[in-house]
């Protein structure tokens, strides 16, 4: 007998609860059953839109009959809302930046261990099928030893008025924004990371927080991984992602992605390019399945809390530019 579709809610109706709307309309593995929103009008307006309930308080929704949250709301608010949702049962996808600190996450992760529920950390591009291709590619040997991995973020985008730099909403600037994508991208093919290297670069834009943000990071295996970040630059390359063998290459692109193997001239094309709502779909495909007990989590909750430990340990180098192992101390004991 098939299972009958998931339920969720989405907690907030932002830009990113948009695709996540999308994602609905034409994926058949669960239902948009709610969504809230502190404004009014937004909330009303995508419930309309996706002919569901609208609130404007999340304990609402939480009450209703869903089986899974969605938290698509600014960092700041994670850790209250993960906490509630997962006391209430249900259990919890929540967008990235996963936690302001290492302490937030781990609070939010020893809730969903006592309700006994699923917990994971929306990260888009580990469900990009090209990424999952490229991965695969390493995994088979073909590029040789894994010598170096190279991962650019970089655009022009105005971030005076948004919440995004905002330093006691967002936990800082484009490092903790669009860092979070690239440290899960690095641990996803390095391993776990153990030391990091950050330095930020000019302040364009005049915010509170870094627009330019460069990190190094060293998996245990030694491997470098070298990430450029950017609100202000356009390096205007069709590739964000490079893997470096010794005996080949990858590279992961917006358009479409390509292999060479060194004892060859010729490229490969492989892949579509980054195709946004298919990684939110296999991504929400990913969370029912282990919602079912069907599949395991792809991104785990140890991943989540990692994620917060590298960026953690990247704000504690950045002022003295040097290395800075990451805090491994991640299964602390800690008072609910």
């Amino acid at each position: 007998m098939k299972s009958p579709p998931i339920r969720f809610g989405l907690i907030g109706a932002g830009a990113i609860a948009q695709t996540y709307a999308q994602v609905f309309t034409e994926w058949n593995g669960g239902e948009l059953a709610g969504v809230v929103d502190i404004r009014t009008e937004a909330a009303r307006s995508l419930g309309g839109a996706m002919k569901c309930p609208a609130y404007t308080d999340y304990a609402d929704l939480l009450k209703s009959d869903i089986d899974a949250v969605i938290v698509c709301t600014p960092p700041n608010t994670h850790e209250e809302m993960v906490i509630e949702s997962t006391r209430c049962g249900k259990h919890v996808l929540c967008e990235k930046p996963f936690a302001l600190d290492s302490s937030s996450a781990r609070r939010m992760i020893h809730a969903a261990e006592k309700a006994e529920v699923r917990l994971t950390m929306a990260s888009k591009f580990r469900y990009t099928d090209d990424v999952v291709r490229a991965k695969s590619i390493v995994t088979s040997g073909i590029l040789g030893d894994l010598l170096a991995v190279e991962n650019s973020f970089t655009a022009p985008i105005d971030m005076a008025h948004r919440w995004n730099s905002d330093p006691s909403v967002s936990g800082g600037g484009v490092l903790i924004d669009n860092g979070t994508h690239s440290v899960d991208i690095m641990r996803y093919l390095l391993g776990p990371i153990v030391e990091v290297l950050a330095v930020e670069g000019k302040r364009v834009q005049h915010l509170p927080v870094e627009d330019n943000a460069y990190l190094l990071v060293r998996s245990a295996s030694q491997t470098i991984g070298r990430i450029d970040l950017s609100w202000s630059v356009n390096k205007e390359s069709d590739w964000y992602l490079q893997i470096f063998g010794s005996s080949g290459t990858v590279q992961v692109g917006w358009r479409a992605s390509r292999y060479r193997q060194a004892a060859s001239r010729e490229w490969i094309v492989f892949g579509n390019g980054y195709q946004k709502v298919q990684a939110f779909r296999d991504q929400l495909a990913n969370f029912a399945a282990s919602i079912r007990g069907e599949d395991r989590l792809l991104i785990t909750a140890e991943d989540a809390l990692a994620s917060v430990e590298v960026i953690e340990a990247a704000y504690r180098s950045m002022p003295k530019a040097h290395w800075i192992p990451v805090d491994d101390s991640r299964w602390a004991e800690l008072p609910l």
